[in-house]
């Protein structure tokens, strides 16, 4: 796959300033009237290029891209799809800056005649070095040069409202949709719709708005990447250069992980891989789309927290201020107290039915002149503990919201605190809210728990982005890959336990001694060699989950024991898959007591190799409790992937227990990544599944080792 596109790549395409827009017409409602009608306020040229006029609204009009008269720096397509082929040619011809594509009907229809036609389009355009936006795609907009590459209705009146957010859009609708914003004084840089990504992705666009000196945060709607490593790449470059990229993506559904053969396939979906990759490249993911634009504005309209890591409410109403704290508790923000200068200033205006706290409850009382408001809102914003001061609105009316949103602007324009309107009330457009909107410093919510989710993922990522990028130096040995493919050779299946674990074993992962043996007998045999307790199991390369078949037989302490477990354990496994070859009987140590947990590896189409960690046994699929990072991990994301967990404090001497050798599972953990990510060639999947971490360290009791040609063979079949 080709790197991403950077800003001078498309730069003329997205930053015309000569446009031809061919297939213009003058019929109402047509594509080609729709995009001359937006390009209006344009501050550049248009030509229009349609054979049967001269001029067309207002336009100068030719009958062909050769009789422009130069290079237009975007040609906007509003032809069928037949005809797109030889113009996409013509545009080369003149040498194009790059064109963009409405007609549908290419690879979107999954006809391999419209998919080979759509990939024979790019490579004619990368022949000609012509960009290309969609096909099937909605087009641009431009709000510095008033740029309405698009043929959406109405677009020109919407008064291409500047701001500092930019939209990535692989759904056009979905991307216009919240450019619609502009109607309430909400403004954006660009918008920027990818269709069918053809040439053009939203990985580029990203890129081009991370280089965009007025943009300050990105917004990016998608359903699919092609290629994870340019979209890493991209949302680095965009938190490189201190842009919040805030992620929406929707289809998150692991049905694929339905046709996994191991524990971890199941729960390492394409959105668990996403989710990793989100992390890792330090975007802000949201999972509802209400939440993206409020968002994005508020990292837009702020800086870094400048106080303490505090959060202020500024109320009028005693239920307001309950549902502040709520909120505030739900998602780990904190409420300080207030400082003593602050409590005495409030004191003297706020009456005795009040509460001088925070939250605060100062009353309707406070409402009844602007600038006793405006007093409490100084109060507020000279204390030290606050970062960011949130400001509910219960109720609209010109003497109370319209009057604050004069006081509210004039304080945010003199302080370096974040300022949150929380619009509780359900006048959505009541006094006050167009100018809270419009304003660049004060930023509005429409829910309580959104602005406060917001305020959490304000102050993680700034304190994530202050900190250095971890370092990580290898743990396994040089010579560990070249052991491990000596034990996979070119097997075509599941490994054994034991070839797993010889796996493990070359990259210093401790595993239980163990015995294969061919009966029952030699089973009790290999147990007084071992020393009891032992663990009997079934080996067999197609028997994956041996608990499922009776196949597990645990804390035998004598010969007899084990000889009868054997014996059981044969007769259930081959009742349960009666194909199965069978290898014998695994007879292990046992490792008593400690705690089970399941440490494991996935090969993600788009983003290679995830490394998860979760509570082991049944508990792993029951609860769901596991972090998932892009292999390889260091010591510090190992170590901050045990903590994310739920379950962390059962390992953590929860309730006078022994702690767990947390430095162990660490290793553990950043050795598998590397494994995942030297053998990614070879392996699909690796179930450590338990490893039981004890105070005296941490063992790899069961393992299973997926090849890749099974893991693809289970793909295709699913």
């Amino acid at each position: 796959m080709r790197d991403i596109y950077t800003r001078q790549d498309l730069q003329r395409l997205i930053n015309p300033r000569l446009v031809a827009v061919v297939g213009a017409s003058e019929t109402p409602g047509s594509f080609g009237e729709r995009t001359l009608a937006n390009m209006v306020d344009f501050t550049g040229e248009v030509v229009a290029v349609n054979a049967k006029y001269t001029m067309l609204l207002g336009r100068r009009c030719v009958p062909s891209l050769a009789a422009i008269g130069g290079s237009p720096d975007c040609v906007v397509l509003c032809v069928a799809r037949a005809m797109v082929p030889d113009l996409v040619a013509a545009a080369g011809a003149v040498k194009a800056g790059g064109t963009i594509i409405y007609a549908s009907g290419f690879s979107e229809t999954g006809k391999p005649d419209r998919v080979a036609g759509q990939e024979a389009l790019v490579a004619l355009a990368r022949h000609h070095g012509v960009r290309l936006v969609g096909p099937n795609c909605v087009g641009l907009a431009n709000t510095a040069s008033r740029a309405g590459l698009n043929f959406m209705p109405d677009y020109a009146t919407m008064g291409h409202c500047r701001g500092p957010v930019g939209i990535v859009s692989q759904s056009g609708a979905l991307g216009y949709g919240m450019l619609q914003a502009m109607g309430r004084g909400i403004g954006f840089t660009h918008y920027l719709a990818a269709g069918n990504s053809a040439d053009v992705d939203v990985c580029d666009y990203i890129s081009y708005l991370a280089e965009d000196g007025d943009t300050r945060s990105i917004i990016c709607l998608f359903e699919g990447i092609k290629d994870g490593g340019r979209f890493l790449r991209a949302a680095c470059k965009a938190r490189d250069a201190g842009k919040p990229l805030i992620v929406y993506k929707a289809g998150t559904s692991a049905a694929s992980g339905k046709a996994a053969l191991s524990h971890t396939g199941s729960i390492v979906g394409s959105a668990a891989a996403y989710q990793a990759a989100f992390h890792d490249a330090g975007c802000i993911a949201v999972n509802d789309l209400e939440s993206v634009l409020e968002r994005a504005n508020f990292f837009a309209k702020t800086s870094a927290p400048a106080g303490g890591l505090g959060v202020g409410v500024l109320s009028t109403s005693g239920g307001a201020s309950v549902i502040s704290a709520d909120k505030a508790e739900q998602h780990g923000v904190a409420l300080p107290g207030l400082a003593a200068a602050t409590a005495a200033a409030l004191d003297t205006v706020v009456p005795e039915f009040g509460s001088v706290a925070n939250p605060s409850d100062l009353t309707a009382e406070v409402l009844k002149t602007a600038e006793t408001f405006g007093f409490c809102l100084d109060a507020f914003v000279a204390d030290p503990g606050y970062s960011a001061l949130v400001i509910p609105m219960v109720f609209a009316h010109a003497s109370s919201s319209g009057a604050r949103a004069v006081r509210l602007s004039e304080t945010a324009r003199r302080s370096d605190r974040a300022m949150a309107v929380v619009w509780m009330n359900e006048w959505l457009q009541g006094p006050g809210s167009e100018a809270f909107d419009r304003d660049p410093r004060v930023c509005t919510f429409r829910s309580t728990d959104r602005c406060f989710q917001t305020l959490r993922s304000w102050f993680e990522w700034h304190a994530r982005r202050a900190r250095p990028l971890p370092r990580r130096a290898r743990m396994a040995p040089e010579a560990a890959a070249g052991m491990a493919r000596g034990v996979i050779g070119s097997a075509g299946r599941a490994l054994t336990e034991a070839d797993s674990k010889r796996v493990l074993a070359a990259y210093d992962i401790a595993v239980p001694r163990e015995e294969l043996a061919a009966d029952p007998d030699a089973a009790a045999q290999a147990a007084v060699r071992i020393g009891f307790p032992v663990v009997a199991k079934i080996v067999s390369p197609d028997i994956a989950h041996k608990t499922e078949a009776g196949g597990v037989a645990l804390s035998l302490r004598s010969e007899d024991e084990v000889r009868q477990a054997a014996s059981a354990i044969l007769v259930s496994a081959r009742a349960y898959a009666p194909e199965a070859v069978i290898d014998g009987i695994g007879v292990q140590q046992m490792v008593a007591g400690g705690i089970e947990l399941v440490v494991g590896v996935k090969q993600d189409p788009q983003f290679g190799p995830l490394i998860a960690v979760g509570l082991g046994g049944v508990a792993v699929e029951l609860w769901g409790d596991t972090a998932v990072r892009l292999a390889p991990v260091g010591p510090e994301t190992a170590r901050e992937m045990v903590r994310s967990l739920r379950s962390f404090p059962l390992l953590d001497g929860y309730r006078g227990a022994a702690k767990i050798d947390l430095d162990g599972l660490v290793e553990l953990i950043c050795r598998l990544s590397e494994m995942a990510s030297d053998l990614g060639d070879v392996i699909q999947e690796v179930d450590i599944n338990p490893v039981i971490a004890r105070a005296d360290g941490v063992v790899a009791a069961d393992a299973l080792v997926v090849t890749r040609k099974l893991g693809q063979a289970r793909e295709t079949q699913g």
